[in-house]
C-alpha cells in the first residue's frame, strides 16, 4: 500500500503514520512518500501529537518513506534517513506497485 503525504500539519501527519503503522502491523507492506509541505515533517514540533514517535515505530516496524527531491530543496532541506531524496519516478514505481494509494493533506 502507498500513502501520499502533502502536509505538516501535525494531527494529519501523525493519523497517517498511526495508519501505517497499523497496517504493517496487520502485514502488509506500506510506503509513504512526502510531497508538497510533507517534506518538512521532521521539523514538527508538537506536544499533542507527537509524530516523531510515530515516524520511529513506522521505520521500527519496517516501512519504507520516500520524499520528493524538489520539494526538499525548494525548502533548502537536504535527504535525511527519514526524508530520502527521490524522484517522481519513484513515486510513479510506488503507485504501480502498490495495491492501494491512500493520500493525506
Amino acid at each position: 500500500m502507498g500513502i501520499v503525504l502533502g502536509t505538516n500539519e501535525p494531527e494529519v501527519v501523525w493519523n497517517a503514520f498511526r495508519f501505517g503503522i497499523t497496517a504493517l502491523r496487520s502485514n502488509h507492506e506500506v510506503n509513504i512518500f512526502f510531497m508538497n509541505s510533507g517534506v518538512e515533517v521532521e521539523s514538527i514540533d508538537d506536544t499533542k501529537y507527537d509524530v516523531k514517535k510515530q515516524i520511529d515505530s513506522f521505520i521500527e516496524n519496517e516501512g519504507q518513506i520516500l520524499a520528493c527531491g524538489i520539494c526538499l530543496r525548494s525548502r533548502g532541506k537536504d535527504g535525511s534517513n527519514v526524508c530520502p531524496i527521490s524522484t517522481m519516478k519513484d513515486l510513479l514505481k510506488m503507485v504501480e506497485d502498490s495495491d492501494k494509494i491512500l493520500t493525506f493533506g
